[in-house]
């Protein structure tokens, strides 16, 4: 089973190889470990669309590389689509243009599934089971059903084998990221390997039904008493971590705007309850829907709002939240330091080599867009500066952060749609000023005192025995300190390298004194007769092998070059 998977997973790596030759990525290859995969005759014509490859931008063929190499490759880069903060912002627009159409599976295959995983057969669920397809995505689709206790339902079906084959795409994507680390890095993809794990934590969730189960039941609990908003109840006891059966709500996309005038609904006020009800969820529960399009927000024709879908739900400590809150007041009282000292503690890491470069860059963000006009301000302009701004200094923030950009940037879009004059920034400084007068209350405040008397408590408690320990070592000749040389790596792999060449002109040139020495020894050959057989070989191999070690000089100071 496990060679089975080796070899699959080499044929994959070949064909991750061939589109990344056809874009013209073929640096990727030959200046990674990638390189021993490739054969000479792996060759692909070098066009797309008709056009020359070389004709679109180095980020053009990026995303379309991604686009041929399928749902795992689109996944990721829809995903890194909202992380300006490690990738260069004419990568993140190529990444937004992706789209996973991918065509629904047969519908026979999800009964099949759904048989399999609940142990029942379909008419022992469900009454009826829609054969149509309601929707399609590259993890699964929904079906339309009626359960036979009579609740209309919807049925969401994980596509056969698709967990095998995402599973199999990220150690791909691992190994060609560990392989060509620095390369990425040159390229200004920072910390490439912490986005592919995370990446890996995202996708593992939205494989398993039951972690989105499990989150729509923590919603219906945050807002049990709220007659204006409804998360549909999930029928957990016939779900399974591949099949997930929903409660069907009835109602218009929110973007329907004559649909809610027909029903006496006023769009404006329901853009503004939308907005109230999310920033809720961010700066109260600290547990946001992290998709909130059109699609995934209901209309009843009561005016209730129903949020639909939570595969993809964000998260943020309470820290956090208090740091992403001071940057948007500090913003909006126009303070480019406070502003600066904010975005420096909402950062998990950071290259900040100039704080006052930082807090220049900030007052210029903040004269841009802080006297706008409604009309003209935008969350999503400004979330996308405050992003590049970030990148530029090598902020790394908890990728909770910018899933709200993402959603902010998506629901003022909503809200602008059917609310002309619709102001994200005059929704979220209330909410922000409420969370920083909770962070200086006096509950907060003591339990702030209380943690810091408890940790310095536990340093001086375990310092002493800390310190002893080192001192034992020292007196026994044990303690060692570790220095790390960055170009050690580069200098060991020319060691070896060098190592490689001698031996293999040493072999070459003990096969060539071998073919001599039987050649002069044949009295034949003395006499005017042929070559012996055996020198042949000897030489043909000794020309082969030297061959060999001057096509690999030459490859390797072209690569160094």
């Amino acid at each position: 089973m496990q060679i089975r998977r080796t070899i699959q997973n080499i044929r994959r790596v070949r064909e991750v190889i061939g589109v990344l030759f056809k874009y013209g990525f073929e640096d990727v290859v030959t200046h990674t470990q990638l390189r021993r995969f490739v054969t000479r005759r792996r060759r692909l014509k070098w066009t797309r669309r008709g056009r020359p490859v070389f004709e679109y931008s180095r980020y053009e063929r990026i995303r379309m590389a991604a686009e041929e190499l399928g749902p795992t490759f689109v996944k990721l880069c829809q995903v890194m689509s909202n992380r300006q903060d490690l990738l260069p912002e004419e990568l993140i627009l190529e990444f937004q243009k992706l789209q996973s159409n991918v065509p629904p599976f047969p519908t026979p295959k999800a009964i099949e599934v759904i048989e399999t995983e609940t142990g029942k057969k379909i008419d022992e669920i469900f009454s009826y089971f829609e054969e149509e397809v309601l929707g399609s995505a590259s993890i699964g689709q929904v079906h339309r059903a009626r359960l036979i206790t009579g609740e209309e339902v919807v049925v969401k079906v994980q596509r056969p084998g698709v967990r095998k084959q995402i599973e199999s795409d990220l150690q791909i994507i691992k190994d060609i990221v560990q392989f060509g680390d620095n390369y990425f890095r040159k390229q200004g993809v920072l910390n490439a390997l912490d986005i592919v794990e995370s990446f890996e934590k995202v996708m593992q969730k939205e494989l398993n039904y039951t972690t989105e189960a499990r989150a729509m039941d923590q919603f219906r609990k945050f807002y049990a008493d709220n007659n204006s908003f409804y998360v549909p109840k999930p029928y957990r006891d016939i779900s399974t971590s591949k099949v997930l059966v929903i409660e069907f709500i009835s109602g218009c996309k929110i973007t329907d705007v004559p649909q809610l005038q027909e029903w006496g609904i006023e769009p404006t006020e329901v853009a503004e309850r939308g907005m109230d009800i999310y920033l809720t969820q961010i700066f109260e529960f600290g547990y946001f829907h992290a998709d909130p399009h059109p699609g995934n927000i209901i209309i009843q024709e009561n005016g209730r709002i129903v949020l639909i879908d939570f595969g993809m739900v964000g998260k943020m400590m309470e820290q956090d939240k208090f740091a992403f809150a001071g940057v948007f007041i500090a913003m909006a009282n126009h303070d480019a330091k406070q502003m600066a000292v904010q975005l420096r503690n909402l950062a998990v890491e950071h290259e900040i080599k100039d704080m006052r470069k930082l807090e220049m860059e900030l007052n210029e963000l903040i004269e841009d867009f802080a006297y706008l006009d409604v009309d003209e301000s935008s969350i999503a302009d400004i979330s996308q500066r405050l992003q590049a701004i970030m990148y530029e200094h090598q902020m790394v923030a908890p990728s909770g952060v910018f899933l709200i950009f993402r959603a902010l940037a998506i629901l003022e879009g909503i809200g602008k749609t059917i609310h002309p004059h619709f102001n994200t920034m005059e929704k979220v400084r209330p909410f922000g000023a409420k969370l920083l007068k909770e962070r200086f209350s006096a509950k907060n405040i003591w339990r702030e005192v209380t943690f810091r008397g408890q940790s310095f408590y536990s340093f001086l408690s375990s310092f002493p025995y800390e310190l002893r320990g080192i001192l034992r070592k020292l007196r026994k000749g044990e303690l060692r300190i570790e220095v790390e040389d960055p170009g050690r790596k580069k200098l060991l792999d020319k060691i070896d390298s060098v190592g490689n060449r001698l031996s293999l002109a040493l072999v070459t040139s003990a096969m060539v004194i071998a073919g001599s020495l039987i050649m002069l020894a044949d009295p034949n050959y003395a006499n005017g007769g042929n070559l012996p057989k055996v020198s042949i070989i000897f030489f043909v191999i000794a020309s082969t092998l030297g061959a060999f070690m001057l096509y690999s000089m030459w490859r390797g100071g072209k690569n160094d070059s």
